[in-house]
């Protein structure tokens, strides 16, 4: 495994490791979302670039296109759970009470 490889590998797994341990807000659970689509994006960017074919460039673009969408819709629930929860806190955020 290359270093570059290791290093978005690395990036991905600690914000997924982020996402499960340490989850007390929801904007902090967006944004490990957020830096695992980065690490993606990154990676598949520079594995079009290393495999130098037409077909897989548009690939990290789409990508960047359904993140971008994704973190619009978590910081739309995130207004709207705050307004009618009073809070941000993952644990007031209960299923059955919503």
């Amino acid at each position: 495994m290359s270093p570059t490889q290791f290093s978005f590998t690395l990036a991905f797994f600690l914000a997924l490791t982020g996402l499960t341990f340490h989850r007390k807000h929801l904007l902090s659970a967006l944004l490990c979302l957020e830096a695992m689509m980065l690490s993606l994006f990154i990676a598949l960017a520079l594995w079009s670039i290393k495999t130098g074919s037409t077909v897989f460039s548009p690939a990290p673009i789409m990508l960047l296109a359904f993140s971008a969408c994704e973190a619009g819709a978590g910081l739309a629930l995130m207004v709207a759970t705050s307004r009618t929860h009073g809070t941000n806190y993952l644990k007031a955020l209960n299923l059955l009470q919503c």
